[in-house]
């Protein structure tokens, strides 16, 4: 039966009632995901939320355990039937009613890319759209002669061809090739070529004929086809040229000469000739016509190949692969497109970079054996105006180029050639040894760790090719793209490109990053950076209706750079995104459309909302910790007495490593000691790169004076200490309990017991790293690891131990009436009090809850802590230390993750690591922190190469008084205040906070 076609028609008056919490907001009811209490809240669409609270108060688990969590797993729902089939397994979150989410994305503080290719550029996408740039509208210029390379195009020749005077005569031609073109793979034998044959010359000839061809053309002759006997007098043994138009130089010529030339590409194997006949000129004196001058044929030749016309070098045409060192077709053969290679290393050749040519800076040369090379260097140095009495890193880069590469007229083989020669003689076992004492990863002297082949180098855009353009820092590269000159036909194609490129450096200039060079590996940033680059890729993609999740953003920010971040944030929001922001930092809460505080404390304590609403309910909140300190009725208090360097200074001089160039500077010892400066200005190079290389260096035998010059007054150190934000561990095994070796004596406790000892187990079979008592089935971890192919890895719960890591029989084993997997559960507050009983278990999990990490529990995966909390766990276990004295601590922003009030923890902890005899060293922009530092090093004044400088030293108080400290402003606004409410009144959350309340609303 037919059926009738149907015709859809929106509603004439009706329209959709909207639903509220569907279309407005994202409304979760019952969350219990981790420590949070059946929590209800809303997070309006569209909006900025804030998620704050003490640390342990369950911000994450709210997050991105619970609402990014349930994003994820909508969308996997959404894909095809393969990535569902693991869907009944995935764990939702423990929540009962999520409405009006979005697609979810998460933006996290951790560095997880390890890949030695990915770069700025092509992290955040600006390397693909500077491929395209230049392969559309870059000039190869030649690397042998400095011609411009280019493929010869029709309308271009012509043009060149009628600018000449009218009238001229001339002929288009090709040359005839009587052999057959081999094949592109076919082997090339090198063979002196023969004369044709006389049956190959006649084919040749009739083909000719045939396709339309009568002349040939030879030595300034034209012979014809029709008449044989002409053609006795071609010698086909040099070039004979097939004729295939003859004009006259006028306007009219130039769709006649076009197709000439089309024909000549085609069947000259793209070349054309142009032939210009010298016409016979009238003699006044005679009025008789003189015969032409043979040296007058001008003679213009034209080919579709892309090559140098000067020098003939074939280079690639450019294509956006050319430009890609991920792909062979443009990475540098030599290097594969890493940059580096296992050659001699320059830092072990030339070690001491301080000393000069005549010093003996080239170290094998020192050897008695290889003087005379010293000599040989000095006198070709000498001869090319090198000096020899400069240190090493004053030369400039060609006169250091110089001394390694040789120069074979002068007949110096450079340090490169003294090294190839000793790999001819690696068949000796002591030339074997010796090459080893110099090799490493070195720069590839190809490409000189550009990464490109010389092609893809040659092509440039205003004199910079792609490899220059990606050594400038966002700052240099936003005026190098946004001032290109270009022709009206470039702009056309090229417009595009440039609004996508400098869009993208605008929001890395806007989110603090300026100073990063764009070939800068992303392996290399720090979590705080690699979480702003995120935040600028998501803002070049132009998304829209999504839920972003970020963890800190404002992490490794100086407080000048906080107002710009704001405004990416609210520039995503404006796109129609909805932001969801864990956050501590004071100016982005009071920044945001809505707060959601949680508490009143840590772990178990915590997980409660104790307040919702705008910045000015929070403002006027009694119940909220956070709000109490923002308006400053709580606060962490100036130290009243700051302690004053003993006399023991660390002194480095001339430190050079990145922008630090000479830099001397003197730390005190025996205090706590910050160091700040804007983003960029060089505080990790200082601390990282200069000091702890340097004293590690010294103390195994290394080279030290790579990064600085002069090293004194680390005699009054026993111990360097680099307590970072790194995991403390790499596997789900690696947990608080045994990071502090608090596990060992818990094992220990199980294993005396009489069930224990009556199935024969020992303190092993409590462990979950060795076979015996874990569960084999998921190796003690808890769960297991399903690939998911396409998308991120899965980990699910073990179906065997159902996550408790152990075999039943293990379980059956009890303590206080608790497994061993109960303990595991206990946080760190529980635990306590449960083992209180045990001094050697207490002693050691004791000091986590003095640094504010009480709401840990004993067996959380290392993998799953935050950079803040893995460092706080590394200085818990150097606080269980007897003896600190002598020991230098360095911290890299110690305040991630930490709330106003969990600081004043961590500065009772450093208290207590110098009251020990400890010196404590600390990178770090939470001006609560600087401004309790007994002293300070301030780096600027800027980012990148405008910094590397100290700016200011000295007290808080004498840096806040320095105009030219960008710190010292911010710092003086902060000690001004010192006369606010004393923060000695205040007391443990939880305890003096009243009765917390579930949830609140403005």
């Amino acid at each position: 039966m037919p059926t009738e076609p149907t015709v859809k028609t929106a509603p004439a008056t009706t329209a959709r009632k909207p639903v509220p919490g569907d279309a407005e907001e994202i409304r979760v009811r019952g969350a219990r995901v981790h420590n949070l209490k059946n929590i209800d809240f809303v997070i309006p669409h569209n909006a900025i939320t804030v998620v704050t609270g003490v640390s342990g108060s369950g911000k994450s688990s709210l997050a991105f355990d619970t609402l990014y969590a349930e994003g994820q797993r909508r969308y996997i729902e959404s894909l095809s039937a393969y990535a569902r089939q693991f869907l009944e397994r995935i764990e939702k979150p423990d929540v009962d009613e999520v409405t009006g989410i979005a697609p979810a994305i998460s933006i996290r503080q951790k560095n997880s890319t390890r890949n030695p290719r990915s770069t700025v550029a092509t992290a955040t996408e600006i390397y693909d759209y500077m491929r395209l740039l230049y392969a559309r509208v870059g000039h190869t210029i030649c690397f042998r002669c400095g011609e411009e390379v280019r493929r010869d195009t029709l309308d271009e020749i012509a043009a060149r061809v009628l600018v000449l005077p009218a009238g001229q005569r001339f002929y288009v031609l090709y040359e005839l090739k009587l052999t057959p073109e081999p094949a592109p793979n076919a082997p090339r034998l090198r063979k002196a070529p023969a004369r044709p044959t006389s049956e190959a010359i006649r084919q040749t000839l009739v083909s000719l004929q045939k396709r339309g061809f009568n002349r040939l053309y030879q030595g300034g002759r034209v012979f014809e086809l029709s008449t044989p006997e002409e053609l006795l007098d071609l010698d086909f043994t040099r070039p004979v040229y097939v004729l295939v138009d003859r004009l006259v130089l006028t306007p009219e010529i130039r769709s006649r000469l076009m197709d000439s030339i089309e024909i000549c590409y085609r069947e000259g194997r793209g070349e054309a000739i142009l032939e210009f006949v010298a016409e016979p000129q009238a003699d006044p004196a005679t009025n008789t016509a003189t015969p032409p001058n043979p040296a007058a044929p001008v003679r213009m030749v034209f080919n579709e190949r892309f090559e140098c016309k000067k020098c003939g070098a074939v280079y690639q045409e450019p294509e956006p692969r050319l430009f890609s060192f991920n792909s062979p077709y443009g990475a540098c053969p030599r290097c594969q497109g890493f940059g580096n290679t296992v050659d001699f290393d320059i830092d072990r050749v030339v070690p001491d970079k301080g000393k000069s040519l005549a010093d003996g800076a080239i170290e094998p040369w020192t050897k008695p054996r290889y003087r005379q090379l010293a000599i040989d260097m000095r006198r070709y140095a000498r001869a090319k105006g090198i000096p020899t009495d400069v240190p090493f890193r004053d030369l400039t880069a060609a006169q250091r180029d110089a001394i390694l590469d040789g120069d074979k007229k002068e007949d110096y083989a450079g340090v490169k050639g003294f090294f190839g020669w000793l790999e001819r003689k690696k068949y000796k076992l002591h030339v074997r040894v010796f090459l080893s004492r110099y090799r490493g990863y070195a720069v590839c002297p190809d490409c000189r760790g550009t990464r490109l082949r010389a092609e893809a180098r040659a092509v440039k855009i205003a004199g910079r090719s792609i490899t220059e353009a990606c050594q400038m820092t966002v700052k240099e590269a936003r005026p190098f793209f946004g001032t290109l000159q270009l022709s009206p036909a470039e702009s056309t194609i090229a417009d595009k490109v440039l609004e996508e490129i400098q869009q993208r450096l605008r929001f890395l200039d806007e989110v603090g990053l300026d100073y990063l060079t764009l070939d800068r590996l992303t392996s290399t940033l720090s979590g705080g950076e690699a979480q702003r680059i995120q935040l600028a890729t998501s803002l070049g993609s132009h998304l829209v209706g999504a839920l972003y999740v970020l963890d800190e953003p404002s992490i490794g920010l100086h407080p000048r750079d906080t107002n710009r971040l704001i405004e990416i944030l609210k520039s995503l929001r404006d796109l129609g995104n909805t932001l969801l922001v864990v956050e501590h930092d004071p100016d982005t809460i009071l920044a945001a459309d809505n707060i959601l505080d949680l508490g009143p404390g840590a772990g178990e304590h915590g997980g409660k909302l104790v307040f919702a609403g705008n910045r000015e309910a929070l403002l006027a909140d009694r119940h909220s910790l956070t709000g109490r300190y923002l308006r400053g009725e709580m606060k962490i208090a100036v130290p009243a007495r700051r302690r004053k360097p003993q006399g023991k200074f660390l002194k480095i001089s001339g430190a050079h490593s990145h922008n630090l160039n000479g830099v001397d500077i003197m730390i005190p010892l025996g205090v706590l000691v910050a160091i700040t400066g804007v983003s960029g200005s060089g505080k990790s190079t200082l601390v990282y790169d200069v000091l702890y290389k340097a004293l590690q260096a010294k103390r195994t035998g290394g080279n030290w004076r790579e990064v600085c010059d002069r090293l004194e007054g680390d005699s009054a150190l026993t111990a360097i200490e680099m307590v970072d934000q790194s995991p403390i561990g790499r596997t789900p095994r690696s947990n608080p309990a045994t990071y502090l070796k608090a596990f060992d004596p818990i094992r220990e406790l199980f294993a005396a017991t009489p069930e224990s000892k009556k199935r024969g187990f020992t303190a092993g079979h409590f462990s979950f790293n060795i076979p015996g008592g874990r569960c084999e089935a998921c190796q003690g971890d808890g769960t297991v690891t399903v690939e998911m192919r396409f998308l991120a890895d899965v980990e699910l719960v073990c179906e065997e131990c159902r996550g408790t890591r152990y075999k039943s029989s293990v379980l059956d084993v009890r303590y206080k009436d608790r497994s061993i997997h109960d303990v595991l559960q206990m946080t760190i507050r529980e635990a306590l009090a449960f083992f209180a009983s045990n001094p050697k278990v207490v002693a050691r999990l004791r000091v986590l809850e003095e640094v504010g990490l009480g709401y840990l529990r004993l067996g959380q995966s290392g993998t799953t802590l935050s950079g803040g909390e893995a460092q706080r766990l590394k200085l818990a276990a150097h606080l269980t230390r007897q003896e600190n004295a002598g020991i230098l601590y360095i911290f890299d922003e110690p305040t991630t993750g930490l709330h106003f009030d969990d600081i004043q923890k961590l500065l009772t902890a450093y208290r207590k690591l110098i009251e020990g005899g400890a010196s404590v060293l600390i990178i770090e922009h939470n001006m609560e922190v600087i401004k309790s530092a007994d002293w300070m090093i301030d780096l600027g004044p800027e980012g990148g190469d405008a910094g590397g400088r100290v700016v200011a030293v000295g007290t808080p108080e004498q840096v806040a008084r320095n105009s030219q400290s960008h710190t010292g402003k911010y710092l003086a606004r902060v000690l001004n205040m010192r006369n606010g409410a004393n923060h000695t009144n205040h007391v443990p959350p939880g305890t003096a906070n009243g009765p917390a309340q579930n949830s609140s609303t403005a």
